[in-house]
């Protein structure tokens, strides 16, 4: 069996730059790790993504399985999912024997900026641009973000930015 971690924290946090650079670095040390990025699994599970209570819930279970399946099967795993809910990062903590989390703690401003000059990658734009409108679910502005209440790892990415 092998291990998972999950980076959590608001969008624009650097879960992304983060998820990849750690990849990255194991990899080229041998390691066959999975950058499971929610952001492109939601593409593939809802082509056509709602942001609904119902529609999240159905993701991210998948990616808990996903990743619990990838790590019994011997294969590391580096999940990279806001997961706003504690709930879905307890079930994988739960579900994963040899699981940790790593909480990104940055000010919503900071993320905000970040997020507005993101270019590419899986991540719908405009994240934040649709806060506050009617409907909108934006973590961390529309609907509470609950941070880990015990991460085995909190890092302070307005200070020392993952890129």
């Amino acid at each position: 069996m092998s291990w998972a971690i999950w980076i959590t924290g608001l969008p624009g946090s650097g879960k992304s730059v983060l998820a990849r650079s750690a990849a990255a670095a194991l990899r080229e040390r041998g390691e066959p790790v999975v950058h499971l990025e929610l952001d492109a699994l939601r593409k593939t599970l809802t082509p056509a993504p709602t942001y609904s209570a119902t529609e999240r819930e159905l993701v991210y279970r998948a990616l808990v399985y996903i990743a619990a399946a990838l790590t019994e099967a011997g294969v590391p795993v580096i999940v990279d999912a806001t997961g706003h809910r504690r709930a879905w990062r307890d079930l994988a903590r739960a579900t994963i024997a040899r699981f940790a989390e790593v909480q990104l703690v940055c000010p919503l401003d900071v993320c905000r900026e970040r997020e507005a000059r993101r270019a590419g990658g899986h991540a719908p734009p405009g994240i934040y641009a649709r806060a506050g409108r009617a409907g909108a679910t934006v973590p961390g502005v529309d609907v509470t973000y609950e941070p880990a209440l015990a991460p085995e790892l909190t890092l302070d990415t307005a200070r020392h930015d993952p890129a």
